[in-house]
């Protein structure tokens, strides 16, 4: 396979600039999957480095279930109107849609969720775990692993993505971060069910 052919099948997989696929393959000697895995790693770097600048622009998205019981509104920016429009952004409101709807989160970040649930919900473990007899270290330490489960359950940015489950929701931001060349975030969103 031609190094053309190369660069232009990372293209279609990844969606990253012609630029981009070329520069990792080079590094990566030509081999597709370890150029993927650079471009993963770069991603990252790529996200963080876009993350302070400022998203004036977005859309808002919905979502119906098709039992109409469940709906979605989502307010997602990002930094142009250009890519607001974009099918890839669109494409990306979708999915995030999906998985508010399957997943029921309740708040967009872990540090959203309010202190009093926090509170709640460790004395509803205490109260679990009095009965069990356990030494208070173990029972703190165990309380804190249920809370931080709890966290990552309940935020949407920390949840396992219902169509991979080997990344999270933040993690496909990224993804779309690099694709898209700015800096997404979710501003907020609703979640009815009947």
């Amino acid at each position: 396979m031609s190094s053309i052919d190369k660069i232009k099948q990372l293209r279609e997989e990844t969606g990253v600039s012609i630029t981009e696929c070329k520069k990792v393959l080079e590094e990566a000697d030509g081999d597709i999957e370890k150029a993927k895995e650079l471009l993963r790693k770069k991603g990252k770097e790529l996200a963080g480095k876009k993350s302070d600048r400022i998203v004036k622009t977005g859309i808002i998205d919905s979502y119906i279930h098709l039992n109409k019981k469940v709906g979605v509104i989502l307010d997602i920016r990002c930094e142009s109107d250009f890519v607001a429009k974009s099918g890839d952004f669109q494409t990306l409101a979708h999915e995030i849609c999906l998985q508010i709807a399957a997943m029921n989160p309740l708040v967009v970040k872990e540090e959203d969720i309010p202190d009093d649930i926090l509170k709640k919900e460790k004395e509803i473990y205490l109260t679990q775990l009095k009965e069990l007899g356990k030494p208070k270290e173990i029972v703190d330490k165990i309380i804190e692993g249920k809370v931080e489960k709890y966290q990552k359950e309940n935020s949407l940015m920390s949840q396992a993505w219902i169509k991979d489950n080997a990344k999270t929701v933040k993690d496909l931001i990224q993804e779309y971060i690099v694709k898209l060349g700015e800096n997404i975030i979710i501003n907020k969103f609703s979640r009815y069910e009947i």
